[in-house]
């Protein structure tokens, strides 16, 4: 049994009230215009994108969106525009003189092998494993932890492109059977098959139209529990609004339409469901979210009872309430109910109202927790300090009992396993440390390493130190900066400052190929803690929501100058990068303080503040950002909206954006909207371009050797905007005449 929900990725993150005064125009073939007044005639020869008369009227105030029809990703006019946008970008991109360094420096670093955290199962390890260059990631099986591991699901053989990915899975508690996930070409949408591990041949199980949620065990191993979607029509399953996901339990050897309805609201179209097999396996658990928000609903269905119906332990959305464990009816969850920071309590679900409840560990007002989990009768609870990992260890009655001493400044992550259990695993990174595996002696209070990844440079050789800008309204904002031992500060150093800012999502330290490239060659990292976020607790994540949204930007423009006046680096020597969210948040910075920043790297990011909620998920979004329908909300949304904040003639930075055609997450219209009245209106000769990858999406099970060409293609465009292709040079030949990495 994995405790797991897939409902927290709606956006890695990710319905208006407006009313058309004219229809959209018809789609025609792209024809090249002149630029009207006001318009720039610039040095590339982008493929002009035809404006129609679109006007949208929101609570009075009428708004255009000339570029309406590029929504429609797969009409001709549509692959057309793709097409050249492709090609202008590429040309572009293949004259960059330390592309193809870049690009081997990648590939060299990216080959190590990196392991995930076993599972143990009946009498075997499950674990997943990629060799270093393997497209995708590859589930083995293992009868000890010095065994030889044995493959038992590998997607790469799936598809030649390696383009099909792995989703979530979960095994039976005998270890005999596990129920894989499998997305394609980047999708959010999932079908989930069952493998007998012992043959490691599937079954005919197949079950479609799953998307935000994790497959769980029936504790007898007969079936599985999921939640899904009704069937879109095949023109619609990219784009379409998701609605109505209803709870199911399939039986091993049925046909999906033989599922079992276990749960579903049709009054409530826009609940989405987790469904936990508690360990014990007498009870589902099902909690309930309307959209990104961690606050949910909680339901327990007994499933000792025939055609029980389920019982209603937290009755509204005010609070998070995560399951951890359960003693019989004693529930124990990690909650911000009267602890913005977290606290962990216990509910005895056949009477829990308020009253009843028990506080196990109370709240720390110095840190906000990130997680909590129990192994070996003992509760785990991972904080945040400032943005960094601590582990502390309680009894189940609350008494701390000691605490997990980590290797460094970085995030930890892992310590599940079964309540009798000897051991866990965690992991842990950090900037300049690629994860490695550590395994937990729950008896003795020790930690070992169990996969320690080699890689080709030594982590001394570089440092990361902890910073803090003040932002416009005074808040501190944290900032880790990465670089070179002995660096000077002399303001000259080219520096990649990247952000999110949303979703209650913390940027704690974590190891990236691309960022690790860009400090070995030459570059400054700067990662923003910016409100929004998830680093200290409830209260910071609202701090950057709905009409308080820019909080975030102006926390990203403090770091920004921050970095400058420091010595670090200077706006022309300055890019900025963000993906989804991160993408908003780019594109809202250049929109808004173009001055600031020598290059920008949105990546997938959500662009039309007005229009987000009408596309696949983006309705779950509202949480984070309100929705247009709301006259007040509309009026916050379309001040910062990057598509809808463009001005003509306005010299804007070298910009390459980056998305998918098949990124059913952000919609690659977002992107394509954005770029097209960027590029009508830029000043000047700064490109800006759009990369448009194809059969991918979002990010999530992208191949290796995707995020390869991509990774290269962006930091070439970076270091190349800021005038620092000698740096990367003179790396390049500084690690060509080096002695061999420690």
């Amino acid at each position: 049994m994995r405790i797991s929900i897939a409902i927290g990725v709606l956006l890695i993150a990710g319905c208006g009230g407006s009313s058309s005064s004219s229809k959209p125009e018809s789609p025609s073939p792209v024809t090249e215009t002149t630029p009207t007044a006001g318009e720039a005639k610039h040095a590339f020869a982008y493929p002009l994108a035809r404006k129609v008369d679109q006007i949208d009227d929101y609570h009075g105030t009428k708004v255009a969106d000339p570029y309406r029809w590029l929504e429609d990703a797969d009409s001709a006019d549509t692959r057309a525009w793709i097409e050249g946008e492709n090609e202008v970008t590429f040309a572009y991109l293949e004259k960059i003189p330390t592309r193809d360094a870049i690009k081997s420096h990648l590939t060299t670093r990216w080959n190590y092998e990196r392991w995930g955290t076993p599972l143990r199962e009946g009498r075997s390890y499950f674990v997943e494993k990629n060799d270093g260059l393997q497209n995708q990631g590859v589930i083995y099986t293992m009868d000890s932890l010095t065994g030889a591991p044995k493959p038992l699901i590998d997607p790469n053989a799936l598809s030649q492109a390696g383009t099909t990915a792995l989703a979530d899975f979960d095994v039976s508690n005998d270890g005999k059977k596990i129920v894989y996930g499998l997305a394609a070409a980047g999708s959010d949408w999932v079908e989930f098959h069952v493998r007998d591990v012992a043959t490691a041949k599937d079954t005919a199980d197949l079950v479609k139209w799953s998307k935000f949620s994790s497959p769980a065990f029936a504790a007898d191993g007969k079936g599985f529990y999921y939640a899904r979607f009704p069937t879109p029509t095949a023109e619609a399953a990219l784009a379409e609004a998701n609605y109505f996901q209803k709870v199911y339990f399939h039986k091993l050897g049925t046909e999906q339409s033989a599922d079992v309805l276990i749960y579903e609201a049709p009054e409530h179209k826009e609940w989405m469901f987790g469904n936990i097999v508690t360990e014990d396996g007498k009870y589902l658990v099902l909690p309930i979210v309307k959209g990104t928000a961690d606050n949910n609903m909680v339901l327990v269905v007994d499933l000792k009872q025939k055609n029980a119906k389920p019982l209603t332990v937290i009755p509204d959305f005010a609070a998070e309430f995560a399951y951890i464990a359960n003693d019989g009816p004693i529930f124990f969850f990690k909650t911000t109910d009267g602890a913005p920071r977290g606290r962990v309590i216990a509910i005895d679900i056949r009477k829990p109202e308020r009253a009843g409840w028990k506080e196990i560990v109370p709240q720390d007002d110095a840190a906000a927790i990130e997680s909590a989990s129990v192994v070996g009768n003992r509760i785990f609870v991972t904080y945040m300090r400032d943005a960094k990992s601590a582990v502390a260890v309680y009894d189940m009655r609350g008494k701390r009992v000691g605490d997990v001493a980590l290797p460094g400044v970085g995030k930890a992550a892992g310590f599940h396993g079964k309540r009798g259990g000897k051991e866990t695993f965690y992991s842990f990174e950090s900037f300049t440390q690629p994860k490695a595996i550590y395994r937990y002696d729950v008896a003795r209070g020790t930690s070992s390493v169990w996969k320690q990844p080699k890689v080709g440079f030594s982590p001394g050789d570089y440092e990361t130190t902890q910073v803090f800008a003040t932002s416009k309204d005074g808040t501190k904002v944290p900032i880790f900066v990465t670089r070179k031992k002995g660096a000077p500060l002399d303001g000259n150093a080219p520096t990649l400052l990247y952000g999110y800012g949303g979703f209650n999502i913390p940027l704690t330290p974590w190891f990236s190929v691309p960022f690790m490239t860009w400090v070995e060659l030459g570059g400054t990292l700067a990662v923003a803690n910016l409100r929004g976020g998830g680093e200290y607790g409830e209260a910071w994540h609202l701090a950057g929501t709905r009409d308080k949204k820019q909080n975030v930007f102006d926390d990203f423009f403090a770091a920004a100058e921050l970095l400058s006046k420091d010595g670090y680096t200077k706006p022309s020597r300055l890019a900025i990068q963000g993906r989804s969210n991160g993408g908003l948040l780019v594109g809202a910075a250049i929109t808004q303080r173009p001055e600031l920043f020598g290059a920008a790297l949105p990546g997938v990011g959500v662009m039309d503040m007005l229009r987000f909620h009408t596309f696949t998920i983006g309705r779950a979004w509202v949480d984070d950002y309100g929705s247009a329908e709301n006259a007040d909300e509309f009026t916050a949304l379309r001040a910062y909206s990057p598509y809808h904040n463009v001005k003509a003639g306005t010299h804007y930075p070298p910009t390459l954006a980056v998305t998918a055609d098949h990124d059913d997450r952000v919609v690659p219209a977002h992107s394509f909207k954005f770029m097209a009245a960027l590029q009508s209106a830029q000043a000047g000769d700064a490109p800006v371009l759009i990369r448009i990858e194809t059969q991918a999406g979002h990010g999530a099970g992208k191949p290796t050797s995707k995020r390869i060409e991509e990774s290269a293609d962006e930091l070439a465009f970076a270091f190349h905007a800021l005038g620092a292709d000698d740096v990367v040079m003179a790396a390049v030949a500084g690690a060509a005449g080096a002695p061999a990495a420690r």
